[in-house]
């Protein structure tokens, strides 16, 4: 369900500037929740390097193939109607975050279905056709599948295999290797691999550099800083109309993926609480939005690269099922509040705390 917001209630931020209100202004007091988040930091190393190999160290081939940088300490903000009402840490130390890569992913795509450039329902060989989805299986691969997680696509990309990414606790390489395909749509499983296949198909149609697309259409837009980088991997460069090109990553957990701050998190967050409108400007139509964060048949707190928190399987009892959120390994967070007119963004939180956060947080709404 999207919100009716009255955009002039809604304060939008310029580039290099951000104007702040006290959380009492507004009868809040998250004193608690942020102390909380700065006693509850993800307990692994900063040493991105090392938490990294240990959180993965399960999956066979696993290896480094994009950029790793040392994290920072705990760092959020709280947006009331687009004003920094809270926030503490370095809100401006750029830092790697994961999975919220996705996130930014499914945005690009966004941007491709409201320009008619895809279609969710069309199956991706139409628009790929160099071998990525050969086969019976992978030709029935949808752009929705994709997004959705529930693809079940079968191949190498970037010299990591999709079933060596999260495999099961059971069974051997040979048993994943050989193991029953499900049905596109049918079968949710988060899986990297899979999401870089997006990536790279994505790039295919849009014919640029996704995070050039990104820049131009979204970041600069919402007054974003020039600090934020889009990575792939050191063999994920491809030539496309004579150029070379590098398909991004959608995650960080081989490296690579996004590495931005705090504040330019929290204008990505404000930009979908506000139903992809910026002062006054549809950047990304609220038609889109709302079927992005529908949820999926195979997992119902899955829509398109956003976690939602439904009624019938809330993951956070206490919390509204209103609300859709990303999230990252090693506690990276945009929580969206429509109805709130609240963004929640909290960094290197341990990530079994997230939901006492929030708790702490609505405790006080």
């Amino acid at each position: 369900m999207l919100y009716s917001l009255n955009a002039q209630s809604i304060y939008f931020p310029e580039f290099g500037t951000w104007q702040e209100k006290e959380a009492s202004a507004y009868s809040y007091d998250f004193t608690e929740a942020i102390q909380f988040a700065k006693d509850h930091e993800y307990s692994e190393s900063r040493d991105l390097r090392q938490a990294i190999l240990k959180g993965f160290m399960k999956e066979p081939f696993h290896q480094l193939l994009g950029p790793v940088r040392r994290r920072g300490g705990p760092a959020g903000i709280i947006l009331k109607n687009g004003y920094i009402i809270s926030k503490w840490g370095d809100t401006k130390k750029v830092d790697m975050t994961f999975s919220v890569t996705k996130s930014f992913l499914a945005a690009t795509a966004l941007l491709a279905i409201d320009s008619t450039l895809i279609a969710p329902e069309d199956p991706v060989k139409d628009y790929v056709w160099d071998g990525t989805f050969d086969g019976e299986h992978n030709a029935k691969i949808t752009w929705k599948n994709l997004l959705q997680q529930n693809s079940d696509w079968s191949g190498e990309l970037w010299d990591s295999y999709d079933w060596a990414d999260r495999p099961p606790s059971d069974g051997n390489i040979d048993s994943w290797r050989s193991r029953e395909l499900h049905e596109p749509g049918s079968y949710f499983k988060y899986n990297d691999v899979r999401v870089n296949v997006l990536a790279y198909s994505l790039l295919n149609v849009f014919r640029q550099p996704l995070p050039k697309i990104l820049k131009s259409k979204i970041m600069d837009p919402i007054g974003a800083s020039t600090t934020w980088r889009w990575y792939g991997y050191d063999n994920s460069w491809v030539t496309i109309d004579g150029l070379q090109m590098q398909s991004v990553s959608g995650g960080g957990h081989s490296g690579g993926g996004m590495f931005i701050n705090t504040e330019d998190m929290a204008r990505f967050g404000l930009l979908f609480m506000n139903n992809g409108s910026w002062n006054g400007k549809s950047l990304i139509s609220s038609k889109v939005i709302k079927e992005a964060i529908q949820p999926s048949k195979s997992n119902p707190n899955y829509g398109y690269m956003w976690w939602l928190n439904p009624e019938k399987s809330q993951k956070w009892e206490k919390i509204g099922a209103h609300i859709f959120y990303a999230a990252g390994f090693g506690g990276n967070f945009i929580v969206v509040d429509q109805k709130e007119n609240l963004v929640i963004v909290t960094r290197w939180l341990e990530p079994s705390k997230i939901e006492d956060f929030l708790n702490l947080v609505y405790n006080n709404i």
